[in-house]
């Protein structure tokens, strides 16, 4: 079965229930609107409606629409079909009308440079590209150097003279579905990694795979047909797509927030009743800050059937959790680990039965395998660190065109992770760090995300990350980078004192107050960090009155 099937069975069993909801918390709300062919061009030249919603069926036919105009340009099965756009009501179907026409759906990051926007277009050889008004300008600059691209396409009547308007071409298309017979193991998507140490690498996945992920997440969340999901992160992500998966096996409704302030949280939660929420790390400190800090009212907001908030993408601090439950305490709670190596969330995960161990990112998840391998892929001893691998139908086939870095990560099947961890006497994985961000002080190996975690600690820091900085004597040295939280003054004096509770070799050597920066799903960019100050002059930490 491939996952386009579950569209359609949800289209004929389904079809006039609600499938997806768009909110634009920065309109007002009585301009709820159900979907409109030029709704998303209106969206930008006018402000997006507060609300629209769409069908199973609607959703549906759009794929349809959007399939049958692909093949009636020529596209041939496994052409490659760019997605630049901002999350939206739009970018569902027209991800499954990629893939309906037998397309390979390759989605781009919307931070992308104008710059990293063509070294992907050309790294995965796209032939058809469909951006959203929010990237003509970034477009405008490099349209001439893609020679590989020969159609874009754009929602609306007033896109560059470049592109088609792709909703007006639709309209004319057939709402059924195209001839197109598919098989699990035809290519599906491209995914790009995060690019935290350079250019992203093509990730090639194929329709085994996806189909994989929507079992694997509705096995470790329980979604049933009245579940709500709440979705925040990027659409472009294998973490937002693949958690929406479990939804999709369901024909449970689903609510794209377009916005991460903690009272729109609330308030989408409370008026479309969703029962599950995926939140990064920083917007679940933002919702707690908010809450403690009195500028929310947990009165004004109805949240009883919010049943499960779980976090993926990075490692939890577990005093987060446990501030977590002292405001939801009927929530179950899950930590998914994955990468879109492994097409996303999912490869290992807690468990919502398992909150007693917060700080470990689990076990291995459904259909998954899971080891701790040495630098000559032994496995290691109870309790000792070495690299974490996984085996299971979401690995990915490839690096697009790179066979020298798939082969240094795919090993007899397995995927080596590059993530640093340990396993305890019950079998549960912790995180230790990423293999290249360890730091080797005077010969110790540092784990940061242990330092950070404990950092995490003192009331004063909103977040922080730890990286290594070079030292003439002991090769290098941990530095705290440090986020205060707002309105808190500090001294790096404090943060040295209260830094005496860990063992001397751990100890930060320096303090730099600064914004921690994070990419869009939530991760530290260390690389930035260590770029801007390990090269040159060690910027003097600054002091937050």
């Amino acid at each position: 079965m491939v996952i386009t099937e579950f569209l359609e069975r949800n289209a004929r069993l389904y079809g006039s229930d609600t499938a997806l909801v768009e909110l634009n918390p920065s309109q007002e709300r009585d301009s709820a609107v159900t979907w409109r062919e030029a709704s998303l061009i209106e969206s930008a030249a006018n402000g997006a409606p507060y609300r629209r919603e769409l069908s199973w069926t609607d959703f549906d036919r759009r794929a349809n629409r959007f399939a049958n105009l692909l093949l009636s340009r020529g596209l041939k099965r496994e052409t490659k079909v760019g997605i630049l756009m901002m999350n939206c009501l739009e970018w569902l179907p027209i991800y499954f009308g990629i893939l309906k026409a037998g397309g390979v759906a390759v989605p781009l990051n919307f931070r992308y440079s104008a710059e990293e926007i063509k070294y992907c277009l050309e790294l995965a050889d796209v032939e058809v590209l469909i951006f959203g008004p929010e990237f003509i300008s970034r477009m405008d600059t490099i349209v001439e150097e893609l020679s590989g691209v020969r159609t874009m396409f754009f929602p609306g009547p007033e896109g560059p003279s470049y592109t088609e308007d792709f909703l007006k071409l639709t309209r004319f298309c057939s709402s059924s579905a195209p001839p197109v017979a598919l098989d699990e193991e035809d290519i599906a998507a491209i995914y790009f990694s995060s690019g935290t140490t350079g250019f992203p690498k093509a990730i090639l996945h194929n329709h085994r795979a996806l189909r994989s992920s929507c079992e694997t997440e509705q096995n470790h969340h329980g979604q049933t047909k009245e579940d709500v999901f709440l979705c925040i992160p990027p659409l472009y992500h294998t973490g937002a797509k693949m958690h929406w998966f479990g939804s999709l096996i369901t024909a449970g409704k689903a609510v794209l927030l377009r916005g991460v302030k903690p009272e729109w949280i609330l308030r989408a939660v409370t008026e479309e009743k969703c029962t599950i929420v995926w939140l990064l790390v920083p917007w679940a400190q933002d919702l707690l800050d908010a809450i403690e800090a009195g500028k929310v009212e947990m009165g004004h907001y109805l949240l009883e059937q919010w049943r499960l908030m779980h976090i993926g993408a990075q490692p939890v601090p577990p005093s987060l959790i446990q501030r977590w439950k002292k405001h939801f305490p009927h929530h179950q709670y899950d930590t998914n680990y994955g990468l879109s190596e492994s097409i996303g969330p999912g490869c290992v995960h807690l468990g919502v039965e398992n909150i007693h161990k917060v700080g470990a990112i689990g076990k291995p998840g459904y259909h998954w395998e899971a080891k701790i391998v040495d630098e000559q892929g032994r496995e290691t001893a109870q309790g000792q660190v070495g690299e974490l691998i996984v085996h299971g139908p979401g690995v990915m086939l490839c690096y697009y065109k790179n066979p020298e870095a798939t082969d240094e990560v795919l090993k007899d099947g397995w995927l080596y992770t590059g993530d640093m961890a340990r396993m305890d006497e019950d079998g549960f994985i912790y995180l230790v760090d990423r293999k290249k961000d360890v730091i080797i002080s005077g010969g110790e190996n540092l784990y940061p995300v242990q330092i950070e975690d404990f950092l995490r600690r003192n009331e004063k820091i909103k977040d922080v990350a730890v990286i290594g900085l070079p030292d003439d004597r002991l090769g290098e040295i941990a530095a705290a980078v440090i986020e205060l939280k707002e309105d808190v003054s500090c001294t790096e004096e404090e943060i040295m004192a209260f830094c005496k509770e860990l063992p001397r070799y751990k100890r930060p050597r320096k303090v730099i107050f600064e914004d921690v920066p994070r990419n869009p799903t939530g991760k530290i960019e260390k690389p930035l960090l260590r770029e801007r100050y390990c090269h040159g002059s060690l910027v003097e930490a600054q002091i937050k009155k």
